[in-house]
């Protein structure tokens, strides 16, 4: 079975070891959105394309932005630079962004339109992302690990539904109620694009993936089970089943309340926390050898100073105790001066 991507031995890399269930300390790092906009480096890059979606698809861009916080800070892991929406996209689903508005895409409005998702031209639409992942992962440092991503299937569909973003995602819950079987067969394309979509990204050099199901918690407990976890179990399992032992983050946004229950019956090997998640709570109720990842406030690392070093002490005392990844709750604010991040970084490493 694959363990990881790149050839290099598990046991060099803390991201990895965390994991595998061992309890590294200080713990392992990366930020969510760590390659951004907060970042010169990032910005000059970006401003040499026209849009998006043709940055995330120049290998040669993707790969350089997405080891430009690694030189600069040194996280344990680097996270393949590219969007939840690759997807949909590479399945022929029109997508652009916006400025200022974020992405933009077609309104799905029933089972016909899933018929028009072509997973025939996907691989070839999506094959620059694995250049992007193989020219990373070969210039890693030997403990640094890749981590690769999708979005989880319903939230992916939640911006197809909704045309673009939503505050609460009204329309798709509307869609899950009054066409279930519409909506359910949209979900199961979506997990089987995303299954062979991230067994690309192991085979291409990812170390671990991770799944954004940035909206799982606008759902109740009945639709979160349905279209939330029963998705991600079976991507793990069929990454299983396809002979990747590569571990998998999920990350169930806003459902903190279900985070215990997610884990345990998906089978990932870590859990990402949001802002809200109370960690020592969620560690009484999960699984010994799952460790989490979390969960900073984005808010307080752009405030940088006192506060932030308080919060950071405050979470490496609840991390202790299992095995953990350090991140923060959601993704780095554009407006995050560096030199936080700089202080964050030397803080962590101080254990």
């Amino acid at each position: 079975m694959k363990a990881e991507g790149n050839g290099v031995g598990m046991a060099e890399k803390p991201l990895l070891k965390a994991l595998s269930g061992e309890e590294v300390w200080p713990p392992p790092a990366w930020l969510m959105r760590q390659a951004g906009r907060y970042l010169p480096e990032y910005r000059e890059v970006r401003a040499k394309f026209p849009d998006f979606v043709t940055l995330c698809t120049t290998p040669e861009a993707a790969a350089e932005v997405t080891l430009q916080p690694l030189r600069r800070f040194g996280m344990d892991a680097a996270i393949l630079f590219s969007d939840i929406l690759i997807l949909p996209w590479a399945l022929g689903w029109g997508l652009r962004f916006s400025e200022g508005e974020g992405p933009v895409m077609p309104q799905w409005g029933g089972a016909s339109d899933t018929d028009l998702l072509d997973n025939g031209r996907c691989p070839g639409r999506y094959a620059p992302v694995m250049e992007t992942v193989r020219r990373v992962s070969g210039s890693l440092a030997p403990e640094q690990a890749l981590i690769g991503f999708a979005g989880g299937p319903f939230t992916v569909a939640c911006y197809m539904v909704e045309g673009g973003g939503s505050r609460d995602h009204a329309v798709t819950r509307y869609k899950a109620y009054t066409d279930p079987v519409g909506f359910s067969g949209l979900i199961e394309a979506l997990t089987e694009a995303t299954i062979a979509y991230l067994a690309a990204q192991i085979d291409s050099g990812a170390d671990a993936v991770m799944i954004f199901d940035s909206w799982a918690g606008v759902l109740p407990p009945s639709l979160f089970k349905r279209y939330v976890i029963e998705p991600t179990r079976r991507i793990v399992s069929a990454l299983r089943g396809l002979g990747h032992a590569t571990p998998v983050i999920g990350f169930p946004r806003l459902a903190s309340s279900s985070a215990a229950t997610y884990a345990q019956q998906t089978g990932i090997a870590g859990v990402g926390l949001d802002t809200s998640a109370p960690i020592s709570q969620v560690r009484r109720d999960l699984p010994r050898a799952v460790a989490i990842q979390g969960n900073l406030d984005p808010i307080v690392l752009k405030a940088g100073g006192r506060a932030l070093i308080d919060e950071v002490d405050g979470i490496l005392r609840q991390l202790r105790g299992g095995p953990a990844i350090f991140n923060l709750g959601h993704g780095i604010l554009p407006e995050t001066p560096v030199a936080n991040v700089d202080a964050l970084m030397t803080r962590l490493r101080a254990g």
